[in-house]
């Protein structure tokens, strides 16, 4: 399993958009991928539990990935997370 910490960047923090461009992105992986905030953890390809976090600037969130491409998964999303989901 990998295990990224990740911080939310941008200003409106994890609303619709980026949770939805977060899905999109994972589900293109065959690795299994989930969220964990405050001790919640989520499925990280389900539009539902990525909005449930309602994760605002500044919240650290801890990716979790499992599977054959995980590797190549963790690193876009890795990527995607530190870019603000393109809003900054």
């Amino acid at each position: 399993m990998i295990v990224h910490e990740v911080i939310v960047k941008n200003r409106a923090g994890l609303h619709t958009r980026p949770a939805a461009a977060v899905v999109k992105l994972a589900s293109r992986f065959k690795a299994d991928f989930f969220i964990e905030m405050q001790g919640v953890e989520i499925n990280a390809k389900s539009i539902i539990g990525v909005m449930s976090l309602a994760a605002p600037k500044g919240t650290k969130l801890t990716l979790k990935l499992a599977g054959e491409d995980a590797d190549e998964a963790a690193r876009q999303l890795v990527e995607f997370f530190e870019q603000g989901f393109g809003e900054q």
